[in-house]
């Protein structure tokens, strides 16, 4: 499995929607679809942008079930998820011990874009309700998904990739996870 993070708006998604084109071998699981699956079903939560707000212990609850869940999965697996969560009682990860323990995991890629190229694109998508951040708390975000990151390398043995994601520049960073990508078909 290969792990794909990055702060909201950073253009994981569509970094990984654009490397994964023509490669049908691999499966695109979207971790937040299988949490608001759950939390629906749980009657926790009605969208997305309500998971990050839901009390810890229900997050924790939902986690649990998706880690079964991916953890049966088979075959060449990307997950598409964040880092950390950004929630009312604190940054919380994206993959707990509890979940990254019970993964093979091959790689993890951060993808990042300059700060201020993550709040335009924030501010141009009406799609989602999202937190107001300031520069100074996306940046600390930005930090802290860093040192997540590098925490999540040493508990799973998976090397790390960066790929930046700047404004006009999306061809090199799909370029950078395609390459990721061959590197695991072989």
């Amino acid at each position: 499995m290969i792990i794909i993070m990055g702060t909201p708006g950073a253009g994981k998604s569509t970094v990984l929607s654009e490397a994964s084109k023509d490669r049908k071998q691999w499966s695109i699981v979207n971790y937040g679809d299988l949490m608001i699956e759950i939390a629906t079903a749980k009657g926790y939560a009605t969208n997305r942008d309500e998971l990050r707000r839901l009390e810890v212990a229900k997050q924790r609850e939902v986690q649990a079930a998706v880690a079964e869940r991916l953890a049966g999965m088979k075959g060449k697996v990307v997950l598409d998820t964040h880092c950390s969560i950004n929630t009312p009682q604190g940054y919380y990860p994206g993959l707990p011990y509890s979940l990254l323990g019970k993964l093979k995991v091959d790689a993890l890629v951060l993808v990042t874009a300059p700060l201020e190229h993550i709040l335009g694109r924030r501010k141009k998508d009406t799609t989602r309700v999202r937190d107001a951040q300031q520069n100074e708390e996306l940046a600390e975000h930005m930090r802290l998904n860093e040192a997540m990151l590098a925490a999540y390398s040493v508990l799973s043995g998976a090397p790390v990739m960066i790929v930046e994601n700047a404004d006009g520049k999306l061809d090199v960073a799909v370029d950078r996870l395609e390459a990721l990508l061959d590197s695991f078909e072989a």
